[in-house]
């Protein structure tokens, strides 16, 4: 059966005289978006190759790894780390629920790397062999565009290949970048930040973005001593205002020094450690400055030739490769994906548009990615509401202190809050900052099992999912889950705690 190609906007029959090419798509970076595009696309039929650098927890020009940015440094060694800095506070609390601990308790921050480690490079290997198990030819090693249907594989002994490809798919990535300050060199990114062979005693955090904010979070609860510096008034620009400061009050209740409105101007390497210069004047001495201030897009290396006669076309300012709806550039045989668009720079977001390219390429079908602005948790901010809605807005907030910390003393309040259409009654956007705030705003699974001969269903409800679905204030209001637990007990969750 022959293939539908999406060409010029058009689902048109294939040629029968057409050109004929070493691979119906090659992929340049195989991270989230470009295996799950290549792994969908063979899966309907196509010849598909991929190229990706060898693997190097910490990404270079010449390094980097099958499983992408995610998977080797980024969401899973830092949410290792997280699991790991979050043991610190616990075993603080522990002593008020009755738990007599020494005063001293040791962390050993080398066999936790070990273990982070350990769990990437299991990863990786995971995805090598996803690849290899849907058909498609993995090549280690720097692969370069040189024309709208070639490209070019330098492999790690130095010898270049090309390959012709009736589709071309860029999908490598962006990478964290150095502010240009007078001593940037003695900073470090999250890449290296993930991978400290010594774990520092005094550590400067630059940017107000949720990369900075988790380092300094993770670094805190290793009993590290934590300075974040940001320019804004608040950190987390572009969330939910409420939200930011109630994270601010939280991450100054875990001891980390805030300096809102700051930026650095000099970093001197000294005997004592790294002199850190701010604007305001102030001196700071720490053993780790990381710079969290943003990424620059992966467009350059493997895109060489981006800017050569067939020119495909390259924001000016970030660099990032300039695509439509259907992830395709000016060249319809060279499309793009993920971070290196500069779009909506998160995983979730690339291994749908590696879905939705893979089904409008191969599958026969047009499919664009249309995503609700996610600058709050889910849908709208309070301010984004007031901006856009043609009517009234109703805000509705809880504030309390979980009841763990009732004990154990600690000073983190849970926010929650919707902002509601007043017309329609209609929830526009949903808030929280609190334990488990990710799972409860986001998860949509069910886990089953059995206890005495009962069967246990815990559901998790996925607020994301009934704003989807245009979900009243009534309906969360009137919203009770039951849990059967035991013969003898109930559990139930109720959602009007937002009065």
């Amino acid at each position: 059966m022959a293939r539908k190609m999406l060409i010029d906007g058009e689902v048109n029959k294939p040629n029968e005289d057409e050109t004929h090419y070493d691979f119906d798509l090659f992929v340049i970076g195989a991270g989230s978006g470009g295996v799950r595009a290549s792994r969908f696309s063979a899966q309907y039929g196509a010849k598909v190759g991929i190229c990706e650098l060898p693997f190097h927890p910490i990404s270079s020009e010449v390094v980097g790894g099958v499983g992408g940015t995610c998977v080797i440094r980024g969401c899973v060694p830092k949410k290792i780390l997280v699991y790991g800095a979050s043991f610190g506070p616990e075993l603080e609390d522990a002593r008020n629920y009755g738990w007599e601990l020494n005063e001293k308790i040791d962390f050993n921050w080398k066999k936790l790397l070990q273990k982070k480690t350990e769990e990437i490079v299991r990863l990786n290997g995971i995805y090598k062999r996803l690849l290899a198990n849907a058909g498609v030819k993995l090549f280690e090693g720097e692969g370069r565009v040189v024309g709208p249907n070639e490209v070019e594989v330098i492999q790690l002994d130095g010898t270049k290949i090309s390959y012709s490809a009736k589709h071309i798919l860029i999908a490598t990535g962006s990478r964290a970048q150095l502010p240009a300050i007078p001593g940037q060199e003695l900073a470090i990114t999250s890449d290296e930040a993930l991978s400290l062979e010594e774990l520092p005693k005094r550590a400067v955090v630059f940017g107000g973005g949720y990369i900075a904010v988790e380092f300094a979070s993770i670094w805190r609860g290793m009993g590290v001593t934590v300075d974040l510096c940001f320019r804004k008034e608040l950190p987390l620009r572009g969330f939910d205002d409420e939200m930011r400061a109630v994270v601010a009050r939280n991450l100054e209740g875990r001891g980390i020094n805030l300096h809102p409105r700051t930026s650095l101007t000099e970093l001197v390497k000294t005997e004592g450690g790294i002199k850190v210069r701010t604007d305001h004047g102030e001196e700071i001495t720490a053993d780790v400055v990381l710079f969290a201030t943003g990424n620059i897009q992966y467009s350059e290396t493997c895109s060489l030739y981006l800017t050569g006669s067939f020119g495909v076309e390259l924001d000016c300012a970030t660099r990032a490769v300039k695509v439509d709806d259907y992830s395709r550039t000016n060249i319809p045989s060279i499309w793009a994906i993920g971070d290196v668009t500069n779009r909506m720079n998160l995983t979730p977001v690339a291994l749908m548009e590696g879905t939705c390219f893979a089904k409008t390429v191969f599958g026969g079908g047009q499919t664009a990615v249309m995503i609700i602005p996610p600058l709050s948790v889910v849908g709208l901010s309070e301010e984004q509401a007031l901006e856009k809605a043609n009517g009234d807005v109703l805000v509705f907030t809880s504030t309390f202190n979980p009841m763990k910390n009732s004990i154990s003393g600690r000073q983190e309040k849970t926010v929650m809050k919707l902002v509601v259409d007043a017309e329609t009654d209609k929830v526009l956007g949903a808030s929280m900052c609190g334990p488990d705030a990710p799972e409860i705003m986001q998860l949509n699974r069910m886990a089953g099992g059995s206890l005495d001969g009962e069967v246990v269903v815990c559901a998790f409800v996925g607020i994301a999912i009934a704003l989807k679905c245009g979900a009243t204030k009534a309906q969360f209001d009137s919203t009770t889950l039951e849990v059967r637990l035991a013969p003898n007990g109930l559990f139930s969750l109720m959602f009007g705690a937002f009065k």
